[in-house]
């Protein structure tokens, strides 16, 4: 398995810097850079070739390429336009979306498979087209709509939560205020992470009733519930791992537009910001993270199921 995991690490690499091109590229042609969206109609052109030339936009394309990527090896990633530290801001923000996105996605797969698992052993049933239904309309719903609407009936209507934010100012070493701003956001998430992962779930258990398995096991009369909780469930959960995997993007760029409907301090605030203002280090920081973890959400994918799976690590040695 040690061999398998090395060389998905080793594969990783060089797709790790075909997408650095691609995104520095793809900033590159844009139709504005950087210098664009700091000059004011008082500049002359001396004023403005300075400046391109302190950014090292004079340079070649190439050499701007390497250089940015000699810095992010080096673990600089650059000042955004007001001078602020770009490792230093992503520092800061990080934390607060993951304190937002890991209690959601744990709470929606936790929900997914409770109700996934009772779904399909109703499948057909009156209980089985509800959740199945439920399902669909979550799915239906744009997360922000949702939250727009959570946000309009508890908290301007009811006053029962903040509006926006995260903290109210001067509290911000509460714990109980953090939490009356943490509820709206926390339910948007799971009305938009909790109806695929239930269809999923769903799907994954109503093709494991009809192997043979849960036949041979109803030869011999043991209980429904018992096959589909002993034997169903662990067979289930097999796929749900890779989920998990899979799900390490989202801790970090999961929430970028309920963050914004809640005005949350998050990445997601953090890249709208940086975009209205043209901030384009800002921008090739955040795109180049979210493809990294992306990246190494498949990789780390890979591992877990080859963990609980050693089948497959076997047939890559």
């Amino acid at each position: 398995m040690a061999k398998y995991i090395f060389k998905r690490i080793l594969q990783a690499i060089p797709l790790l810097l075909v997408i650095s091109f691609i995104v520095f590229t793809l900033i590159h042609l844009a139709p504005f850079d950087m210098v664009d969206s700091i000059t004011t109609p008082n500049m002359d052109q001396e004023q403005i070739d300075f400046m391109r030339h302190q950014y090292g936009l004079d340079q070649p394309f190439l050499v701007q390429y390497f250089l940015w990527l000699r810095n992010l090896l080096t673990g600089n990633f650059g000042n955004s336009l007001n001078g602020q530290s770009i490792l230093a801001a992503l520092s800061e923000r990080i934390p607060n979306t993951v304190s937002l996105v890991l209690p959601a996605y744990l709470t929606s797969l936790v929900l997914a498979i409770v109700l996934g698992l009772l779904a399909a052993s109703q499948r057909g049933k009156w209980l089985d087209r509800l959740i199945d239904g439920i399902a669909s309309v979550g799915i239906a719903i744009p997360a922000f709509w949702f939250g727009i609407v959570l946000m309009t009936v508890f908290s301007r209507q009811l006053g029962w939560f903040p509006v926006m934010g995260m903290h109210t100012l001067g509290r911000e070493n509460d714990f109980g205020d953090f939490l009356s701003h943490f509820i709206l956001p926390y339910l948007t998430l799971i009305s938009a992470f909790m109806p695929e992962l239930l269809r999923f779930v769903r799907s994954s258990a109503i093709v494991e009733i009809d192997k043979d398995y849960v036949t041979v096991q109803e030869a011999f009369q043991a209980k429904r519930p018992s096959i589909f909780f002993k034997h169903v469930s662990r067979n289930v959960l097999i796929p749900i791992v890779t989920q998990i995997g899979l799900a390490l993007p989202m801790l970090v760029t999961g929430a970028l537009i309920t963050e914004n409907v809640f005005n949350w301090p998050g990445v997601g605030t953090y890249l709208r910001e940086a975009t209205s203002r043209l901030d384009y280090p800002v921008i090739m920081a955040v795109m180049l993270m979210s493809a990294t973890l992306v990246i190494l959400g498949n990789l780390l994918s890979d591992v877990l199921y080859s963990i609980v799976d050693p089948r497959i690590g076997k047939g890559e040695n």
